[in-house]
């Protein structure tokens, strides 16, 4: 009797049920990604006069991201960040600057067959200033991918299984962009396409570079490229001028083509072959064991 009172208990205490928690290790791992962006700006604001303060912190930034991430992987989820992996990342973050500027030159080129937007000549913005741009485009693509695929996405995967995964993913990350100017629920539904997308191609490689390089060339070539809105926030002059004018059904309105019926058909289009092909090539959508 007295024997079997003193053994061990293997039952986790609270601190590691805590830890354990999908919703807690969520938000460590968007506080330990995302918490130092802030403050880089902040600190940079304060200490650095205004003109000295481009691109620079981005990058500073983007390097304190990629960190941030890693340390929670390794420390909280006691795992390799093999999603992060330099092997292979060249070929992988090309192809998804082609599939991203791809989707961006298909969605213009159709909005200009249905006569909504009218190309109005090409800008000579100057090599720096088409470039400065991509500091902040890096950083708001590393940042949103390491945090709604890599870290919600990936938990949500391996508690609830990939088909929960898709569709939580897809509805925080639509509700993050809730507070944009012009947002619709057409935008909405465009950015939860989106998002669900970038899933299916986190699913098919296991790697965040692809939809890394699918976010940034997206943003930027609808910005700098195509001097347009992206997700409510207007753009400057970029590589060529032109007009979106017509139906808001069409244009996306204030919201820019994110909010448009033809982004909704063209990324969803692509989002359904990604997910064929991955079934095709791994029928069961299940937890993934491994992460």
């Amino acid at each position: 009797m007295e024997q079997s009172l003193s053994m061990p208990s293997d039952k986790p205490n609270l601190t590691a049920r805590l830890m354990a928690h999908p919703v807690v290790r969520i938000v460590l791992g968007i506080v330990l990604t995302f918490g130092a962006v802030p403050l880089v700006m902040i600190a940079a604001s304060k200490l650095v006069e205004k003109p000295y303060r481009i691109v620079w912190p981005q990058l500073l930034a983007a390097v304190l991201v990629w960190f941030g991430y890693r340390f929670y992987v390794r420390r909280i989820e006691q795992r390799q960040p093999t999603e992060l992996a330099m092997a292979g990342m060249g070929r992988e973050l090309g192809l998804g600057l082609l599939i991203g500027a791809g989707l961006v030159g298909l969605t213009f080129a159709t909005l200009a067959a249905l006569g909504v937007y009218r190309f109005g000549g090409v800008n000579s913005p100057g090599t720096v200033l088409m470039l400065v741009p991509l500091a902040e485009l890096v950083l708001v693509g590393m940042a949103e991918e390491m945090i709604f695929r890599g870290i919600i996405f990936g938990v949500v995967q391996r508690s609830l299984g990939s088909k929960a995964a898709i569709v939580i993913s897809a509805l925080l990350f639509g509700l993050a962009h809730m507070p944009n100017d012009g947002v619709s629920v057409l935008a909405i539904a465009v950015i939860a396409a989106y998002a669900v997308m970038q899933a299916a191609l986190y699913m098919k490689t296991r790697r965040l570079w692809i939809c890394i390089g699918t976010h940034v060339a997206w943003n930027y070539c609808v910005s700098q490229v195509f001097s347009s809105t992206v997700s409510g926030h207007a753009a400057g002059g970029g590589l060529l001028r032109g007009e979106l004018a017509g139906n808001s059904l069409l244009t996306g309105g204030a919201f820019g083509v994110e909010g448009s019926l033809v982004s909704l058909v063209l990324i969803s289009t692509v989002a359904v072959f990604c997910l064929y092909s991955h079934a095709v090539r791994r029928p069961a959508l299940a937890p993934a064991a491994n992460g």
